[in-house]
C-alpha cells in the first residue's frame, strides 16, 4: 500500500511498513499467513470513518517490511507489534488477528498484557502444534522455498476460500491468490517454522481480563471447533459465525465482518 498514509519505522533490527489512518482510540490489524497490510484495505477505510485510528503493519517478511530468512517465532511477531506502538507513543490498542496474526494477538496478549485493551480473533487455533503437525508445517517450509509461492498459493486457495464464495464473487477468490502469490517466500517460510513451534495458548484466553470476540467462518476448513474452544476459554468472549465464509471472512463476507466489529467496538467508545 503505497498511499499517503503509509509509513517506515525501524524496530530493533527490523523495518515495518504500517498504514496509520484516521484519528480517536487504536484499531490494530494484524494480517495473517501469508498476506500482508492490504487484506484489511476495506476496514481500514470503514473503521478510519467511524472514529477509530486505524493501524495496519505488515509484519516482518511480508508485504513493505523487511525480510527475515530461516525462522521468526510468534512472540518475535508480538515484540515486533509492541515495538511499534511503543514507537508510536500508542499505550494500548483493540487488537485483531487474522490466523496466524490470532496466535500472534494473543502472544502480545501474553508477553505485553497492558497493550491489548480488546482482543479479536478470527478464523485461528490457540494450541500448539503436535508432532505431526509441526513436521507439516516444516516440510511446508521446504515447499516454499523449493517451488514458491504460486504453488503454495494454489495448493491452499481451495481451503482459505468457502465453495459458495468462489461462485458467487470470483473476484475474492482472485484477490486471494494473488496475496499469496505475491508474498516473499523466504518471509512466508520463516513465519510457517515459527508457527510450527508456538506454545500452546489456551492459558493466555483463560486469563484475559479484557473482551473477546472470536470470529468464524462457518465454512473454515480449519476450525475444527476451535472457535466455540476460545469463546469458552476466555471469561468476557462472544462467539461470531460468518456465514458463507470461509477462513477469510473480511474478505468473504465484509458487510457481515465489519457489523460484528463494529458492534463489538462500541464497548470502547461508552
Amino acid at each position: 500500500m503505497s498511499d499517503v498514509c503509509s509509513f517506515t519505522a525501524r524496530i530493533d533490527d527490523v523495518t515495518l511498513a504500517y498504514t496509520d489512518r484516521g484519528e480517536g482510540p487504536v484499531l490494530l490489524l494484524l494480517h495473517g499467513h501469508a498476506y500482508d497490510r492490504s487484506m484489511w484495505a476495506r476496514q481500514i477505510e470503514v473503521f478510519a470513518e467511524l472514529g477509530w485510528r486505524v493501524l495496519a503493519p505488515d509484519l516482518r517478511g511480508f508485504g513493505a517490511s523487511g525480510i527475515t530468512e530461516g525462522i521468526v517465532y510468534t512472540e518475535e511477531f508480538a515484540d515486533d507489534v509492541a515495538g511499534l506502538l511503543d514507537h508510536l507513543g500508542v499505550p494500548a490498542a483493540v487488537v485483531v488477528g487474522f490466523s496466524m496474526s490470532g496466535q500472534i494477538a494473543m502472544e502480545l496478549a501474553r508477553r505485553h498484557p497492558g497493550r491489548v485493551r480488546g482482543l479479536v480473533v478470527v478464523d485461528t487455533v490457540p494450541e500448539a502444534e503436535d508432532r505431526a503437525g509441526r513436521r507439516r508445517r516444516h516440510t511446508t517450509a521446504d515447499a516454499i522455498l523449493a517451488g514458491g509461492m504460486e504453488t503454495y498459493g494454489r495448493s491452499v486457495l481451495g481451503r482459505m476460500v468457502a465453495d459458495a464464495t468462489v461462485e458467487s464473487c470470483p473476484g475474492v477468490a482472485a484477490e486471494v491468490l494473488a496475496m499469496l502469490r505475491n508474498a516473499p517466500a523466504k518471509g512466508a517460510a520463516a513465519a510457517m517454522r515459527g508457527r510450527a513451534e508456538r506454545r500452546d495458548l489456551s492459558d493466555v484466553l483463560r486469563g484475559l481480563r479484557v473482551p473477546v470476540l472470536v470470529v468464524v467462518g462457518a465454512d473454515d476448513v480449519f476450525d475444527g471447533g476451535a472457535g466455540r474452544r476460545m469463546a469458552d476459554l476466555a471469561p468476557d468472549a462472544q462467539l461470531v459465525v460468518i456465514d458463507e465464509a470461509g477462513h477469510t471472512p473480511s474478505l468473504e463476507q465484509p458487510a457481515a465482518f465489519d457489523d460484528a466489529l463494529r458492534a463489538f467496538l462500541r464497548r470502547f467508545t461508552h
